[in-house]
């Protein structure tokens, strides 16, 4: 869920901007005038917000201690970009997975940018899920399902359509009933059993 500028939803997957964001101030009891701050900025000079994040992508105040974002426009292939999402998903971290599915959304051809951004809307919805937002993560499930579904019968990638959109379903059905929902144990296999994996071109100095 990187943010737009205006803070909007994120133009790729759908989904909103990240919880809490603003800063909030008072003066005995009344609201204080906002203040100006300056935008913050990536080293091109693009907006980027730089404010840490936790582990399922929450800001954390400026200044923590936090979970280092995914670099964006990393070339990577698609078996490449399925290997690091799946990493990052078995590390209990869907939202940096979905970071690396958006960038793939952004790279691929325009017959395969739906299952891209499908996938990523399947992170984000494990993301919201572990945050204890099940409408959030319901609706992100949904839209990542009905996405994958024109990509059942070719699987392309060697991705587990069918049984993606299980996973999501049955984690659907969970978010109705009281408990948490751990990202780790929750993480969905992105591909079938058996299928090559490849290294990032992060890894190893690549």
């Amino acid at each position: 869920m990187r943010e737009r500028p205006d803070g909007a939803a994120c133009e790729h997957c759908g989904a909103g901007a990240a919880d809490g964001d603003g800063d909030s101030s008072s003066d005995r009891g009344a609201p204080a005038p906002a203040r100006p701050r300056r935008r913050d900025r990536d080293e091109e000079g693009r907006a980027r917000n730089a404010r840490p994040r936790d582990g399922l992508g929450r800001p954390l105040p400026y200044g923590s201690p936090g979970v280092a974002r995914q670099p964006e426009g990393v070339p990577r292939t698609p078996a490449q970009s399925l290997t690091e999402a799946q990493r990052l998903l078995d590390d209990g971290m869907p939202f940096h997975a979905h970071e690396v599915l958006e960038d793939a959304w952004k790279a691929a051809p325009e017959a395969e940018r739906e299952l891209w951004r499908g996938l990523a809307q399947l992170a984000v919805g494990l993301t919201h899920a572990a945050r204890g937002n099940a409408t959030g993560g319901s609706t992100l499930l949904d839209r990542g399902t009905a996405a994958l579904a024109p990509y059942t019968d070719t699987a392309p990638y060697g991705i587990d359509i069918a049984g993606l959109m299980a996973w999501a379903r049955e984690l659907t059905g969970r978010l109705t009933r009281p408990g948490t929902v751990d990202a780790a144990e929750s993480a969905p296999r992105l591909r079938a059993p058996g299928e090559m994996t490849e290294k990032c071109p992060t890894e190893d100095g690549v």
